[in-house]
C-alpha cells in the first residue's frame, strides 16, 4: 500500500500508448474517434497530496476522470468507504467525483481531517487518485509571556528571540516597529532562518522599545504580533543616574570602554553540524557571527566547488542557498566568519536523500486481441524505492487472475490478450521519504479501419518542392495502408514515393504531372476503407524585375520597381521593408502596385529597401540600396500651395466605372504629395461635393467606381506640404444607367408594440443607393418553427410596417428587400423578431419564507413556465409590507416595499425588517410589458429584538432626599417588554463618580420615586428597556437633590458601607436608598479616583492604581464637548500624578488615565475647568443674602475711613499712623517727602498682605477635598484692599496690589 500522499494526476489526454512495444497501437487524438472508442478511466485532475484548507471556507476535494462509458466515482476516508449520502454537509458535483464539504453551513473543518482517495470506475477498469491528506490551516495566538527589557553594553552581541506559534503551514516571520515599518537590516543586524533577530554588535542607535516580531499565516491571511521587546544600549560615558545607582564602584569605574572582539558564531553553535535535504528541494545553510568590527561571512565546499548557476547568497552572505539540489551536492560546507582580529568557522555536513522519482513511468497500452505488450514502471530514489502493482485499485496479488498477465518486478508482461484483459493498473514506488503513484490502462480493442483525413481534401504545393499527402487512420488490429493514383490507377511503388508509418504519402519533388486524385486504402481482418484526396502543383512566384541601386540628391524623388510573375490561381501580396523593418510612417513613402516611390528624399532615407512577395504557398524577395547625396546650392526658394489641376478628361465610360485624367498645376517648389477627387450628384444633390478618393501625387489618372442612376461630375484638388490647391474646374457630366438596388436596408428589427401585432422597422437606403427610380421595399414575414409560407407586402419608401393579428409573443422570421423600377436587390438575410408582449399569466408558486433574524428574511419561489411569461423574462418582483407590530397589536398605514430580482432568479433577501412584526409578501413575474398576477399573500413573522431607548426620561420633584423619575415606553419596543433597568450613581464636586446602583422595574410602570438620597447631591441616571432578547440602548439624565438648610456637608464619595440593591414589583414604584456610599470591590487591574486641581494654564492630575505592577501610564485630555482626537502625554516612571501644562484659561477639559500595553485599560473620564475656578455645585454661605449684605456694610465702613484719612492728610494734619512713625523712627526707613506721593511702609505692608491673600486663595484651589466655605475668612481683607486700590487710583496715585479671586 502507499505510504504517503500521491502526486498530482496526469494532465495527459485520455489515451496514451506504449511506444516501446512495436505491437502497441497509436490512437490518434481525434475527438470524434475518442468519443466512439471504449476506454478505461483516466484520472485527469485531483487535489494535491498535502491539501491544507482554510477552515473558514468550504472544502473542495477535486477528482476528475475521463472514460468511455463515463466513469462513476467513489471515495474512501482513512482506508474505509466514505458514504457521502449519510452526511448532509458533503455533496459530489454532477458528472464528477469532486467532493464539496459545506463548512460554511455549520460544519467544522477539523471533523473532516483525514486521508481521502478517489476511485473512478467503468466496465473496463478502475483508476485511483493519490492519497489526499486533508488538514485545516491553523494560525494560533502567541503564547503570553513576560518580556524583560534588554539592557546591553555597546558593542556586545544580542539575540532577540521570536519563538512564533506553531501554525499550519508554518508562518512567515518579519520584524517591524510600532509604525508598521520594517526594521532595517544589514551585515550587523539581520534575521535568522528561525525568525530570531541577531545583532553582531549593538550600537546606541539600536535603543528602542518597539522591536516587534510578526508571524504571517498566508493560508488564513492573518498576522499575529508578539509583545514589543525593549532594547537599551548603554556605554560607560552615558550611564544615567538610575543605572549608576544600581552598580557598584567596581562595576562603574572598573569597566573598560568598548573594545574590538574577534568573531564568534551565534548560530549554529559548535564547530560541526549535520543537514539532510531532499533531492529537488532548496538547500539553506546559515551562519551568523558576533564580533566587533562586524564579521564578514564566506562559504566554501570542502573538496569541491559550489555548484554554478544554482548557488545564491542571501541575508548579507549569511545564508547559502542552493536550488534544485541533487545527490552530487552532498558534502561538507564550511562557513568562515572573519574580521580584523581573527576568524572562526563551522562545518555543515550535508546529505542529500531522494523521494522516489520516475525513470520510466508506465504508459497506457492499447492492444488488439491476441497481441502482446508490457507495462514498465521504473523509479529511483535514496534509499532505492520498492515497486508494487495494483489492478483496478486492488493489490495485484489478490486481484482476479488474468492468464495473459505476468508480473516480473517492475514490469507486467501481457501475452495473447483478449478483450476481458482490459484493466487499469497502478504502479506504486515508495521509500521513507515519499511515494509515486501512476495509473496506466491496458485497453484491448477490436475495431475495423477508420480514415480520419477528410474526404476530397485539397493539397497545394509549389513546383519542385516536396508534397505530403495525409492519410490519418485507426483500426485494431493495426491496418495496412496502400496508395493509388487516379480512379483506376495501380498501387504506388518506387523510389519517387516515400511511405510513412502514419499513412502519409510523400512526393519528394512534385512536378506538374504529379497533380491529380490520390486514393488511400486501409484494411485489416475486420474490414477495409478508402479515401480520396486532391493534389495541385502550382507555378512558383518570381520577381522578374528587381529593385536596383539608386543614388539620389537630397529633396529629390526616387522609385524602386518590383515586377512579379506568379501562378494565376494564387493571390500575391507585396511588402516593402527598410533595413529589414517596416517603412517609416511617413506620407512621403508611396507604395504602388509594382513600385515604391519616395518623395522629397532626406538623409534619413538612406538604407536598404527590400521587396517581399508572399502567396499562400511561397515567398520571394529582392533588395536594393539607396544612397542620398547633398544637392548643389540653390537660390532661396519660395514655397506655396500648388496651382489647381486642369484639363480634366473622362474616358473609358462603363456602367459602373470611368477613367478620369488631368494635368497637374505648378507645384510651387513643394512637391505634390496627393490628389483628392470629389464628385457632385447633379440628380439627387446638386451643388454638394462629396469625397470620392485620393491618389498619390505621382499619379494623374484614376479608375473611379460609379453607382447607377447618378449624374456625375468630378473635380480634382492638389495637395503638398504647404496645403491644398483650389479645386479644378468641374469635368463634363456623366449620367450612369439605372440598375437593380445593390443592397438591402440595414438594422431590420421586429418588435411588437401590442400583444397582437409585430412592428417591423429598418433603416432606409440613401438617395444614390436606390440605383434607380421608384424605390420601394418588399417586407416578408413568417412565424418561426411553424411550417408556414412567407407573407409579403410591398410598401413605399418608408421605414416601418405593422403586422396585425399576430399571436402573443411568438418568434417571426423577417426580411426586407429593396426594389426599384428595374427590379429587386439581392435576396436579404433573415432576422428574428417577436410579436408584442402581454402581461404574464401565471403567478410564481410555492412561495416560502425563511426568517434569518429579526431584521432579515429569505424568500424562495418556483419559476413560472416560460410559456406563461408571454414576453421577455426580465425578473421577479417581491412586494412585502408590515401588517402590524406584534407588541402593539395596532395596524397602521401600510407602506409596501418592492424588491426586483433580475433574470430567472428564484430567491432573494428581504433586508430592513422590523423585529417582532407580522409581514405579508407576494411575488410577481415581470416581462417587457409589465407585471403578472401576484402569488397568494404569504404571512411571516419576525422574532423579537432588543428595544429602542425609552422615548423620554424626566426627573421632577427634587427634595432633600428624593427624586421622582418619569419615562415613556420605547418608540420601537421590538418585542414584549419584560422590565426596565435603572442604574444611577452620585457625582461629587470634583466629578468623581460614586458606586453604581442597579434597579429592575416592572415593564408596566412609568414612574419611580427614589428616597433616602443624599441632600444637595448630583446624580447621574442610566435607563433602558429590556425584552427577552436583551437590553436596548440607554438614555441618560442628571438631577440634583435640594440642599439641606442646616448646611451639613455631605459625605465624600467612597465613605460608608454602600447601597443595598432592592428589587420592587409593586405599584406605585417607590425606592428608598440609604444615605451612605460604599466602596465597590475593585476589579483588577484598574485606575480609579482620578482627581484634578486646575489653575489658569495648568492642572495637576492624580490617580490611584490597583493591580499588578505596571509602570507605563499615560494621560489623555481634550476640550470637553469637542470632537477632536484626544491628546496624549506619557508619564515617566511609575508615578501616580502628572502636570498638564499650556492649557487655555477658563476652558473646560476632559481627562482620563490609561496604561500602555493593556488594551482598553483606562479610567473613566473626568472634567475640569481652568481658572477662574469652577463654581462649586454645593450650596454654601457665599450665596446667602445676609452674608452678602454684611460684606457690603464692612466695605462701606472701610471706604469712609479711607476718605477721612485722605482729607486730613490734604489739610496738613497728622494721622495716627504718621505720628507712630515719627515716634519710632527706624534708621533703615528713609524719611518720606511730603510731595513724593508715596506711602512707604503702607506699600510694603499692602504687598505683604497681597502675597498672603494670594497664597490663601490659591492653596485651596489645589486641594479639592477642602470645603469651599473655608476660603471666605481670607476673602474679607482681600475685598478691602481691592476697594483701596480703586480709591487711590482715582486720586492719581499708583498702587500695586496683586488681586486674585476664587469666586
Amino acid at each position: 500500500m502507499m505510504k504517503k500522499k500521491s502526486i498530482s494526476a496526469s494532465k495527459a489526454s485520455l489515451v496514451f500508448f506504449l511506444c516501446q512495444m512495436i505491437s502497441a497501437l497509436d490512437v490518434p487524438l481525434d475527438s470524434k474517434l475518442l468519443e466512439e472508442l471504449s476506454q478505461p478511466p483516466t484520472i485527469t485532475q485531483q487535489s494535491p497530496k498535502d491539501y491544507i484548507v482554510d477552515p473558514r471556507e468550504n472544502i473542495v476535494i477535486q477528482c476528475e476522470a475521463k472514460g468511455k462509458p463515463p466513469p462513476s466515482f467513489s471515495w474512501t476516508r482513512n482506508g474505509t468507504h466514505f458514504d457521502i449520502d449519510k452526511d448532509e454537509l458533503v455533496t459530489m458535483k454532477p458528472n464528477s467525483g469532486t467532493l464539496v464539504i459545506n463548512i460554511m453551513n455549520g460544519g467544522k473543518a477539523e471533523a473532516y481531517e483525514g486521508v481521502y482517495q478517489c476511485t473512478a470506475r467503468n466496465e473496463r477498469g478502475a483508476a485511483i487518485s493519490n492519497n489526499i491528506v486533508i488538514r485545516p490551516s491553523r494560525s494560533p495566538l502567541w503564547t503570553k509571556e513576560k518580556l524583560e527589557p534588554n539592557q546591553v553594553r555597546e558593542g556586545d552581541s544580542l539575540v532577540l528571540h521570536c519563538r512564533p506559534p506553531v501554525g499550519l503551514p508554518p508562518p512567515i516571520i518579519f520584524w517591524m516597529d510600532n509604525a508598521f515599518q520594517r526594521l532595517p537590516q544589514s551585515e550587523r543586524v539581520s534575521q535568522g532562518l528561525n525568525g530570531d533577530l541577531y545583532f553582531s554588535n549593538v550600537q546606541p542607535e539600536d535603543t528602542r522599545e518597539d522591536y516587534i516580531c510578526y508571524a504571517r499565516f498566508n493560508h488564513t491571511q492573518t498576522i499575529q504580533q508578539k509583545q514589543p521587546i525593549s532594547v537599551k544600549v548603554f556605554s560607560m560615558d552615558s550611564l544615567n543616574d538610575t543605572i549608576a545607582a544600581n552598580l557598584s564602584d567596581t562595576d562603574i569605574y572598573g569597566a573598560k570602554p568598548v573594545t574590538e572582539r574577534p568573531p564568534i558564531l551565534l548560530t549554529p553553535t559548535g564547530t560541526t553540524s549535520n543537514k539532510v535535504e531532499l533531492r529537488g528541494n532548496v538547500l539553506l545553510l546559515e551562519c551568523i557571527a558576533a564580533g566587533l568590527p562586524t564579521p564578514v561571512i564566506r562559504w566554501i565546499k570542502e573538496g569541491g566547488e559550489l555548484p554554478a548557476n544554482r548557488t545564491f547568497f542571501e541575508n548579507f552572505k549569511k545564508t547559502l542557498k542552493i536550488v534544485d539540489v541533487s545527490e552530487a551536492d552532498s558534502g561538507n560546507y564550511k562557513c568562515i566568519a572573519r574580521n580584523i582580529l581573527g576568524s572562526t568557522h563551522h562545518v555543515i555536513s550535508v546529505t542529500v536523500k531522494a523521494a522516489p522519482y520516475w525513470i520510466t513511468a508506465p504508459r497506457n497500452l492499447v492492444l488488439s486481441p491476441g497481441e502482446d505488450g508490457s507495462l514498465i514502471c521504473r523509479a529511483n530514489g535514496n534509499p532505492k524505492p520498492s515497486i508494487s502493482w495494483l489492478s483496478n485499485g486492488v493489490p495485484i496479488a489478490i486481484a482476479p487472475e488474468d492468464p495473459s498477465r505476468k508480473v516480473d518486478g517492475d514490469t507486467i508482461i501481457f501475452s495473447a490478450v483478449q478483450e476481458r484483459s482490459s484493466a487499469v493498473y497502478q504502479c506504486n514506488a515508495s521509500n521513507e521519504y515519499g511515494y509515486l503513484l501512476a495509473n496506466a490502462f491496458v485497453n484491448v480493442l477490436a475495431e475495423p479501419p477508420r480514415i480520419l483525413t477528410p474526404a476530397n481534401k485539397l493539397y497545394q504545393v509549389i513546383l519542385d518542392s516536396p508534397a505530403l499527402i495525409d492519410c490519418a487512420y485507426f483500426g485494431s488490429p493495426k491496418p495496412e495502408i496502400e496508395w493509388f493514383k487516379g480512379v483506376k490507377g495501380s498501387i504506388l511503388r518506387g523510389n519517387e514515393y516515400v511511405f510513412h508509418d502514419n499513412g502519409t504519402l510523400e512526393i519528394p519533388v512534385a512536378q506538374k504531372d504529379s497533380s491529380g486524385t490520390y486514393t488511400c486504402v486501409a484494411r485489416n481482418e475486420l474490414g477495409k476503407i478508402q479515401n480520396e484526396v486532391q493534389l495541385e502543383v502550382k507555378d512558383p512566384t518570381l520577381i522578374i524585375k528587381q529593385p536596383e541601386y539608386k543614388v539620389i540628391q537630397r529633396y529629390g524623388h526616387v522609385s524602386f520597381e518590383c515586377i512579379i510573375k506568379h501562378d494565376s490561381t494564387l493571390i500575391p501580396t507585396v511588402i516593402w521593408l527598410k533595413d529589414n523593418d517596416e517603412l517609416p510612417d511617413d506620407e512621403r513613402f508611396l507604395v504602388g502596385k509594382d513600385n515604391l516611390t519616395i518623395m522629397n528624399v532626406t538623409d534619413k532615407d538612406d538604407g536598404t529597401y527590400t521587396c517581399i512577395v508572399n502567396t499562400t504557398l511561397d515567398s520571394v524577395s529582392a533588395s536594393a540600396v539607396l544612397t542620398v547625396v547633398a544637392a548643389p546650392p540653390t537660390p532661396a526658394i519660395i514655397y506655396a500651395r500648388p496651382n489647381p489641376p486642369f484639363d480634366l478628361e473622362l474616358t473609358g465610360q462603363l456602367e459602373r466605372s470611368i477613367e478620369l485624367s488631368w494635368i497637374p498645376g505648378d507645384e510651387n517648389n513643394s512637391p505634390i504629395t496627393s490628389f483628392v477627387i470629389e464628385y457632385e450628384d447633379g440628380l439627387h444633390e446638386p451643388g454638394v461635393w462629396h469625397y470620392q478618393t485620393e491618389v498619390p501625387g505621382s499619379q494623374t489618372t484614376v479608375q473611379l467606381k460609379l453607382s447607377p442612376y447618378v449624374n456625375y461630375s468630378f473635380r480634382v484638388i492638389a495637395v503638398n506640404e504647404i496645403g491644398r490647391s483650389q479645386p479644378s474646374e468641374p469635368s463634363e457630366q456623366y449620367l450612369t444607367k439605372s440598375a437593380n438596388p445593390d443592397e438591402n436596408p440595414s438594422n431590420v428589427q421586429g418588435i411588437g408594440s401590442e400583444p397582437d401585432n409585430l412592428v417591423i422597422t429598418w433603416e432606409s437606403l440613401k438617395g444614390f443607393q436606390s440605383n434607380g427610380p421608384g424605390l420601394q421595399y418588399k417586407v416578408s414575414w413568417r412565424q418561426k418553427d411553424v411550417d408556414d409560407e412567407w407573407t409579403s407586402v410591398v410598401v413605399a419608401n418608408v421605414s416601418k410596417y405593422i403586422v396585425s393579428g399576430t399571436p402573443t409573443f411568438v418568434p417571426y422570421e423577417i426580411k426586407v428587400q429593396a426594389l426599384n423600377d428595374l427590379g429587386y436587390a439581392p435576396e436579404p438575410s433573415e432576422v428574428i423578431g417577436h410579436s408584442g408582449e402581454d402581461l404574464p399569466m401565471v403567478a410564481p408558486g410555492n412561495v416560502q419564507v425563511h426568517v434569518i433574524n429579526s431584521t432579515l428574511a429569505k424568500v424562495h419561489w418556483d419559476p413560472v413556465p416560460l410559456k406563461s411569461v408571454r414576453g421577455h423574462l426580465q425578473g421577479y418582483k417581491v412586494y412585502y409590507w408590515k401588517v402590524q407590530s406584534l407588541s402593539r397589536r395596532s395596524k397602521r398605514h401600510i407602506e409596501k416595499k418592492i424588491l426586483t430580482f433580475r433574470g430567472n432568479k428564484t430567491f432573494g433577501m428581504l433586508p430592513g425588517l422590523e423585529p417582532y412584526s407580522s409581514y405579508k409578501l407576494n411575488v410577481r413575474v415581470v416581462n417587457g410589458k409589465g407585471e403578472g398576477p401576484a402569488s397568494p399573500d404569504k404571512v411571516f413573522k419576525t422574532p423579537e429584538g432588543v428595544p429602542s431607548s425609552p422615548s423620554f426620561l424626566k426627573i421632577t420633584n427634587p427634595t432633600l432626599d428624593s427624586l421622582t423619575l418619569e419615562w415613556g415606553s420605547p418608540t420601537h419596543p421590538n418585542g414584549i417588554l419584560i422590565s426596565y433597568i435603572l442604574k444611577f450613581q452620585p457625582i461629587n464636586n470634583t466629578h468623581e463618580l460614586g458606586p453604581l446602583v442597579e434597579i429592575r422595574i416592572p415593564a408596566n410602570e412609568s414612574s419611580l420615586i427614589l428616597k433616602n438620597l443624599n441632600y444637595s447631591t448630583r446624580y447621574k441616571f442610566y435607563f433602558n428597556a429590556q425584552t427577552s432578547v436583551g437590553s436596548g440602548s440607554q438614555i441618560t439624565e442628571e438631577a440634583v437633590t435640594i440642599m439641606d438648610e442646616a448646611g451639613i456637608p455631605r459625605p465624600a464619595v467612597g465613605a460608608g458601607k454602600g447601597y443595598s440593591e432592592t428589587l420592587f414589583a409593586t405599584s406605585p414604584v417607590m425606592h428608598t436608598v440609604r444615605p451612605t456610599f460604599y466602596k465597590v470591590q475593585p476589579l483588577y487591574p484598574r485606575i480609579r479616583n482620578v482627581t484634578t486641581a486646575a489653575a489658569e494654564t495648568y492642572a495637576n492630575i492624580s490617580w490611584e492604581y490597583e493591580g499588578p505592577d505596571h509602570a507605563n501610564f499615560y494621560v489623555e485630555y481634550g476640550v470637553a464637548g469637542s470632537k477632536e482626537d484626544w491628546k496624549k502625554e506619557i508619564v515617566n516612571g511609575s508615578r501616580s500624578f502628572f502636570v498638564l501644562k499650556g492649557l487655555t484659561p477658563g476652558t473646560a477639559y476632559k481627562v482620563r488615565v490609561g496604561a500602555e500595553g493593556l488594551s482598553g485599560f483606562r479610567s473613566s473620564e473626568d472634567v475640569f475647568e481652568t481658572g477662574p475656578a469652577m463654581a462649586s455645585r454645593q450650596v454654601d454661605i457665599a450665596t446667602q443674602g445676609w452674608f452678602i449684605g454684611l460684606m457690603c456694610a464692612v466695605a462701606l465702613l472701610i471706604l469712609i475711613l479711607l476718605i477721612v484719612c485722605f482729607i486730613r492728610r490734604n489739610k496738613g494734619g497728622k494721622y495716627p499712623v504718621k505720628e507712630k512713625e515719627d515716634a519710632h523712627a527706624d534708621p533703615e526707613i528713609q524719611p518720606m517727602k511730603e510731595d513724593d506721593g508715596t506711602f512707604g511702609e503702607y506699600r510694603e505692608r499692602a504687598a505683604a498682605a497681597t502675597s498672603q491673600i494670594t497664597e490663601d486663595i490659591l492653596a485651596p484651589s489645589l486641594q479639592p477635598n477642602i470645603p469651599a466655605v473655608s476660603q471666605f475668612p481670607v476673602c474679607l481683607p482681600h475685598m478691602a484692599l481691592a476697594m483701596m486700590q480703586c480709591f487711590f487710583e482715582e486720586k492719581g496715585y499708583r498702587v500695586s496690589l496683586e488681586q486674585k479671586s476664587n469666586f
